[in-house]
């Protein structure tokens, strides 16, 4: 079986192929084509050896979903809420990113306000309809709507997560009067109580099904006119794969996919290595993401968003994002201080070295000033780059008015931009009650194992891991997941054994649509897992905790006594004294999909893979040195070598600083002790 996975990166779109079979592993990459995200794949895929007609599974992740909310390159949105309430949108919870800055503005809704309109209907927190569904005056809404050309509509009504009743109605309102538009109900996408929350995500959602679709019926249709005949599978944010009529209603699901699978990877990674606890640290050409892995399993976060004050309310991998890529910009503010980030390059025109027009200086300018990154070796010598353009850019906007000589100014830049990925690691470890030192570093992406060995130095991180192919690991996580849905309802109840029967009816209502859900998609029965969590907090308190548990359900105990563990792990305090009260359900089920067995790598001695020595600048010794350079295809296991040195390979370069020792493990993967 051949099995393809594919990463489509702000930068570049990644591919691996592999065959098990012969347990042969391709690897390609192409620049991304964000005007045409399905191009870039079939670059990508063509690019490797074997025919896109030979391959049995296709399974990517993307960043179309977040790039779009980012560039807001949205279609135009109708919201159709209870009269009354139709600021809630731009109301938000009143909160601001920095509450200190009076000067900067929450980011605009993404419904203007003349196209969020209400309609005569009340719903109490009961359920019960207290007045009903005005439903002349949502044919005049749905009519106005016509007019101006809106063909994307949510619908969120308060208290429409306990019932749904004038919601469905409406549905049907706006099938009637206006055919081609698509729908999207909040009961349906978010049956969770808050208003802001669950309209926020019926409206992301909404907005994204038709930019998502798009790509993806451009996406199928390439595929199948090239004789692929399998499911176009798409990672969510949640850990899983959707198939793409799944996605074609929850696509909001999707935007946060090329980071989870790298969470993915980096966590199968470090589990092949033997440890249970992980940073992955994944660092692109416009980003870096940051996620963790304790006792094997990957945090998880039920709020996310693209933009602050817009949550979107599907569980996601709790992944910290920063603008630190090898793209991003370095540059001078206002006050005389380098900065480097958040603005990038991007894949065009990239740094200037790339020779596309790049015209300010980068971070991957500055790793080619000091000797890191060769020029003439990006994607293998495929790629048309020199290094004179990026010392220019840097001496000019940087070096000159700072007072500084070239290389200082080179210097400068990388630590500043370690600098900014030390926060992200801190943001996911230490502000969340985990030291640093327990966890290696799992270094991945085109510029992740260029800084990572600096990064961990920073936190007292002891070890860095960089997989074989560190450039694709995104798209290596999209061939070692499972199709997965999950369902979550609001269930406010004291957290006693009284509740237990309700519990478990909820549980099995659930868990019977997940199975239906899962069946449509030829998921057989014994491959179906299901996993439960119940939303717990301290009574009164505002923030919860997902606390997993089994069925069937006999006592709350064992489930309040986990919960009282969590809290401290995660707020370092629990009172075992305190009624604890339960918040939310949720049922998740997984239809296992066989995962792909890499080979072991054969033993190579580090000097067979030594090719040549360059001079590369380190702070650690102030200067210029001598350093060794290896070819990371002829190194095998067993292979150990002292820094200061660099492997090079087709899509990434590790730096391994002076004083640190590094060795290649039985599966190519190579373990750096700092």
């Amino acid at each position: 079986m051949n099995r393809a996975g594919v990463d489509i990166g702000g930068t570049f779109t990644d591919v691996i192929v592999f065959d098990e079979e012969s347990g042969e592993i391709e690897v390609a990459k192409t620049p991304s084509t964000p005007e045409n995200p399905a191009e870039g794949v079939i670059n990508g895929l063509e690019k490797s050896e074997t025919p896109i007609e030979a391959l049995d599974f296709f399974s990517h992740g993307s960043t179309v979903g977040t790039n779009a909310l980012i560039e807001r390159e949205l279609p135009r949105i109708g919201l159709i809420t209870t009269e009354g309430f139709r600021d809630v949108h731009e109301i938000r919870d009143a909160t601001k990113e920095d509450i200190w800055d009076a000067y900067e503005d929450v980011a605009d809704p993404y419904v203007q306000r003349r196209d969020r309109l209400g309609v005569p209907e009340r719903i109490d927190y009961d359920g019960n309809v207290v007045e009903p569904l005005d439903e002349e005056r949502a044919r005049e809404i749905v009519r106005t709507f016509k007019k101006r050309g809106i063909d994307t509509i949510a619908i969120s009504l308060i208290n429409a997560y306990v019932n749904g009743v004038h919601e469905r109605r409406l549905e049907e309102i706006v099938q009637e009067e206006h055919p081609d538009a698509f729908v999207c109900t909040s009961h349906e996408i978010l049956p969770e109580m808050f208003e802001h929350e669950r309209t926020s995500t019926t409206v992301i959602n909404a907005a994204l099904v038709p930019v998502v679709r798009e790509y993806l019926t451009d996406l199928s249709s390439q595929l199948s006119e090239r004789e692929y005949h399998g499911d176009v599978l798409a990672m969510h944010s949640g850990g899983g794969v959707m198939t793409t009529e799944a996605i074609a209603y929850y696509a909001a699901r999707i935007a946060n996919s090329g980071p989870t699978a790298g969470a993915i990877a980096s966590q199968h990674i470090a589990d092949q290595c033997g440890f249970e606890n992980a940073i992955g640290f994944d660092m692109g050409g416009t980003s870096a993401d940051v996620s963790l892995t304790h006792e094997g399993d990957i945090e998880m976060t039920d709020e996310w968003a693209v933009e602050y004050g817009y949550p979107i309310m599907f569980p996601s991998t709790d992944i910290e994002t920063i603008g630190a890529g090898g793209g991003s910009i370095a540059w001078i503010d206002d006050g005389g201080s380098l900065r480097v980030g958040p603005k990038s390059q991007g894949a065009d025109p990239g740094p200037a070295c790339y020779l596309r027009g790049g015209d300010k200086p980068t971070t991957t300018d500055a790793n080619v000033v000091l000797g890191w990154v060769d020029p003439d070796k990006f994607l293998g010598g495929d790629m048309d780059a020199t290094a004179k353009p990026a010392r220019n850019v840097i001496e000019r906007d940087i070096a000159d008015p700072l007072g500084l000589d070239l290389t200082e100014a080179a210097s400068a830049i990388e630590r500043i931009a370690v600098a900014n990925m030390c926060n992200a690691v801190r943001l996911v470890s230490t502000s969340k009650g985990y030291d640093p030192r327990d966890f290696p570093l799992v270094a991945f992406g085109g510029a992740g194992p260029l800084h990572a060995a600096h990064v961990a130095r920073e936190m007292n991180i002891p070890k860095v891991i960089v997989p074989p192919y560190p450039g694709i690991n995104s798209a290596l996580g999209c061939l070692l997941v499972d199709v997965e849905h999950d369902l979550s309802q609001t269930f406010i109840a004291d957290a006693t054994d009284d509740v237990v029967d309700d519990i478990e009816a909820d549980f099995a209502e659930m868990e019977e649509e997940i199975h239906e859900r899962l069946s449509e998609e030829g998921v057989e029965d014994e491959q179906i897992r299901m996993e439960y969590e119940i939303k717990m907090r301290y009574a009164g308190q505002w923030r919860s905790l997902d606390v997993v548990c089994s069925r069937p359900i006999r006592s709350m105990d064992e489930i309040r006594a986990k919960f009282h563990r969590q809290h401290e792990q995660n707020y370092a305090y629990s009172d075992e004294e305190q009624p604890v009260e339960i918040y939310g359900l949720r049922v998740t089920g997984r239809g296992l999909v066989e995962k792909p067995s890499f080979p072991e790598v054969e033993p190579a001695d580090a000097a067979d893979a030594r090719r040549e020595t360059r001079e590369a600048y380190f702070d650690d010794a102030g200067e210029y040195v001598e350093t060794d350079v290896y070819d990371r295809e002829r190194l095998g296991a067993g292979a150990t070598f002292e820094g200061p040195a660099i492997v090079e390979q087709m899509d990434s370069t590790v730096v391994v600083p002076p004083a640190a020792t590094a060795e290649v493990d039985e599966t190519g993967n190579i373990i750096i002790t700092v």
